[in-house]
């Protein structure tokens, strides 16, 4: 898709992924309905922005009811003028690194609306509002693919949105929409907890920048890729998992230790939006 001109909506827009992805479609051409919480912080993102002019804002939280009726009109407002969306790209999330036991139903539910419940109503409601051709896009995780510790409810989250996505497309096939589902691996941002951030250095794991993200993203679009997985050896680790789950087991195994220790210094409640990789080049070498 030529995305000059497109109209796109796009969701947790000030974070960090969001910020990028918002500034890489802006230098595309495109024009924004950039959606967040913080109203402060979308202003501000938007006077960053290329054209700031031909972009809009919504604070809202998309995981009640009362957001996603104000961003529905927005929507409904834009097609009164005869403007309709052509892409909506679900990129809002968060987690928390915490031991399943130690979580509170609250957070689990949160976290469990945010990443799955929420791009599955948006897509609902994206049938209506988009253009034909039109594209959703979702943004996953490897750990959609991977089972990690200190990640439970995450995993089974954007697990969810990968099957989900891949369902959704094969529904809507020869409708005139295509629904993609990108997934990051570990990606630099502030919101990084000390304990991720020692886990990752421990470790070695491998992690991208939000510039690279937003950049894949953007290609993703323009190619109407309807999968892509992001990084090496997380590609990989992907297609092992599937194969052969126990090689990838044995060699988280063999980091529980370290794991273990830096989920001990994860501050009860800390969340974060970082999208997190496995570094697990042991498990290659079995093959």
């Amino acid at each position: 898709m030529d995305l000059n001109n497109k109209r796109i909506l796009l969701t947790g827009a000030t974070g960090g992924i969001g910020q990028q992805a918002a500034q890489s479609l802006a230098e595309q051409g495109a024009r924004l309905l950039l959606v967040a919480r913080n109203q402060q912080k979308i202003e501000a993102l938007i006077a960053r922005l290329p054209n700031p002019d031909v972009h809009t804002t919504l604070s809202a939280d998309l995981t009640t009811r009362a957001g996603r009726c104000a961003l529905n009109q927005q929507v409904e407002h834009w097609q009164q003028q005869g403007k309709r969306l052509s892409v909506v790209i679900n990129n809002a999330g968060s987690n928390q690194f915490q031991f399943l036991s130690q979580r509170s139903h609250d957070t689990l539910e949160t976290e469990l609306n945010l990443n799955l419940l929420t791009p599955i109503l948006l897509s609902q409601m994206a049938m209506q509002w988009l253009e034909r051709p039109g594209l959703i896009l979702n943004v996953g995780s490897t750990f959609g693919a991977i089972g990690y510790p200190g990640y439970t409810s995450y995993c089974a989250a954007k697990a969810g949105l990968h099957r989900f996505s891949e369902a959704l497309n094969r529904e809507l096939d020869g409708a005139g929409i295509n629904v993609l589902y990108l997934a990051p691996r570990a990606t630099d941002t502030d919101l990084n907890s000390a304990a991720v951030q020692a886990m990752n250095k421990k470790l070695g794991n491998h992690s991208d920048s939000p510039q690279v993200v937003a950049q894949q993203l953007v290609e993703m679009l323009q190619h109407e890729q309807a999968t892509r997985w992001l990084g090496w050896p997380e590609k990989l680790l992907v297609k092992i998992n599937q194969w052969f789950p126990s090689l990838v087991s044995n060699a988280i195994r063999k980091h529980q230790s370290v794991i273990h220790d830096c989920l001990t210094q994860t501050p009860l409640g800390h969340h974060h939006d970082v999208k997190l990789n496995a570094s697990l080049t042991s498990a290659e070498k079995h093959l």
